[in-house]
């Protein structure tokens, strides 16, 4: 029997190892794990370095001032892959406490829980399982639910016990335990880092599937095989107009277009999205252009696309649309406006000036403030026809968005989207609206969800998100088939391209599973 080649042994390996490591990190080391960290334990002679800070001295149990109080932060989280019930812990089931933490040669003087990943495990600390054994410095912690990643913190005020006279104190004694985890069914208490990345088999696991990648890179690049030339390349100038929200998308393509194509000469141009002008702009920009060169018949521009928010508007006769992918669409407000859920009508009432501060919505008592798209933006469409139900936006107040007054309503228009993002971060009691893809990782201001609905592609196609616009590439008639603009527009409907469709959250229309969504009536 012929034994298989190294080269075959190496590629049944790539495979065999993050298969290995996949079981053993979610079905063998990590379903069902309980962790601890001490995040601070400290004396007030420690914490007490400031001249403001004095008062930790003078804290007082029962009337009487603590001596030498030292203060303990413990956090406590769900480190696994599965969630935890109260039935999971390792103490009898008419005890209500699941966890016991001891503090040698200390007396807990009080306890107070300061951080919840969830408001709604407070009920847990509600009943019995909540306090302190008198006596013998030990807290108990009730039985919480507590989801993946979910955690808790609790600060303990301590005192010295009389005659301990050592500097430092041991470390504190967690005892708790939860039921189908590690070690036999079993899973003790274990502390926790700050960032935790994979246990060490699945480290292990993971060296091996390098050293097997780099393996197999290297019998791959030094084989004497003539690398294929793309099919479907073609080369010159490539112009792009159009939506800034979808900008980023279309210069990502284009990138690796160009890095597919690179024999045949590409250029694209622009190559930053600040220079996309907006749907409307860019959809004048290529009439304009067509329209000079006064081409005979049905030919078409070879070498410029423009990108819509939706369908032109007005009478251009000789742009073609061709729809390309579904994207979402969501509201964003300043992080001080204590607003992350409006109603849709709610948004109709502020968008038509009926309400102008966010207290009436159930926030902070902050005014509205509107930064919007200018006309002719396909994001200020969008909002108009899906969300206004037609009515128009209002009219800016300012020319300027730093000129708004911090304490009345007002509104102000910008020319792109991630204009439109910085000032909707800076600005007090900001609304504006934008692509998904181009909010999403922003830390300085929040999603808003419509009627509790979060922007997703599932929710458009079930019809209960309303917020969302299909994405145009719009072509001065009929493209030459060989030339570098329909090239681009057959990559974009390709597996490359559709692949950076999906990574900036559109959905490419040819995989909805209701296509005419991309093109309603």
């Amino acid at each position: 029997m012929d034994l298989p080649g190294f080269d075959t042994m190496v590629a049944v390996l790539s495979i065999a190892i993050p298969v290995l490591a996949f079981v053993w990190e979610f079905f063998v080391g990590g379903l069902k794990r309980l962790g601890y960290r001490i995040q601070m334990d400290t004396t007030a002679t420690e914490a007490a370095q400031s001249a403001d800070a004095g008062v930790l001295r003078h804290m007082q149990q029962n009337g009487a001032t603590l001596t030498d109080p030292s203060f303990v932060l413990l956090r406590i989280e769900n480190t696994g892959w599965t969630p935890i019930v109260t039935d999971d812990y390792l103490t009898p089931n008419d005890d209500p406490v699941g966890i016991r933490v001891r503090f040698p040669h200390r007396r807990v003087a009080g306890t107070v829980v300061t951080e919840l990943s969830q408001p709604e495990l407070r009920d847990s600390f509600a009943g019995g399982g909540f306090g302190v054994e008198e006596g013998n410095g030990v807290i108990k912690l009730p039985k919480v639910k507590l989801n993946r990643r979910a955690h808790y913190k609790v600060l303990a005020v301590l005192e010295r016990e009389p005659g301990y006279e050592a500097e430092t104190f041991p470390d504190p004694e967690v005892r708790a335990g939860v039921v189908g985890g590690q070690r036999g069914g079993r899973i003790s208490m274990s502390k926790t880092e700050s960032h935790v990345f994979a246990s060490k088999p699945a480290r292990a696991f993971m060296a091996l599937l390098v050293v097997a990648s780099v393996t197999q890179a290297v019998l791959t690049f030094t084989r004497d095989e003539p690398r294929p030339a793309p099919l479907d390349c073609a080369g010159g100038t490539l112009h792009l107009h159009g939506s800034t929200a979808f900008a980023p998308v279309v210069l990502e393509a284009a990138k690796q277009y160009q890095e597919t194509c690179e024999a045949k000469g590409v250029k694209i141009v622009p190559t930053e999205a600040g220079d996309f002008e907006g749907s409307g702009d860019g959809l004048e920009a290529l009439n304009a252009a067509g329209d000079k060169v006064k081409l005979p018949g049905s030919k078409g521009l070879g070498d410029r696309l423009t990108f819509s928010d939706g369908r032109a508007e007005g009478n251009r006769p000789r742009l073609l649309p061709r729809p390309v992918a579904l994207s979402l669409f969501t509201f964003v407000v300043n992080k001080d406006t204590g607003v992350q859920n409006l109603t849709r009508q709610q948004l109709k009432d502020i968008y038509a000036g009926d309400i102008t501060n966010w207290s009436k919505v159930g926030g902070n008592n902050v005014p509205i403030h509107l930064v919007s798209r200018r006309s002719g933006s396909g994001t200020r469409v969008t909002l108009v026809q899906r969300v206004l139900d037609g009515r128009q936006m209002p009219q800016a107040t300012v020319d300027d968005c730093t000129a708004l007054d911090p304490d009345k309503h007002g509104a102000c228009e910008v020319g792109d989207t991630g204009t439109m993002l910085d000032k909707v971060a800076t600005i007090p009691g900001a609304l504006g609206h934008s692509e998904v893809g181009r909010a999403d990782g922003r830390d300085d201001l929040f999603p808003v969800r419509i009627d509790g609905q979060q922007a997703t592609l599932e929710g458009v196609e079930q019809g209960t998100y309303p917020f969302w616009q299909t994405e145009y590439a719009y072509t001065y008639g009929e493209p030459p088939a060989d030339s570098i603009a329909a090239a681009f527009l057959r990559y974009l409907a390709n597996e490359v391209g559709k692949d950076v469709l999906r990574s900036h959250g559109n959905r490419p229309c040819s995989e909805l599973e209701k296509p005419l969504l991309c093109e309603p009536t």
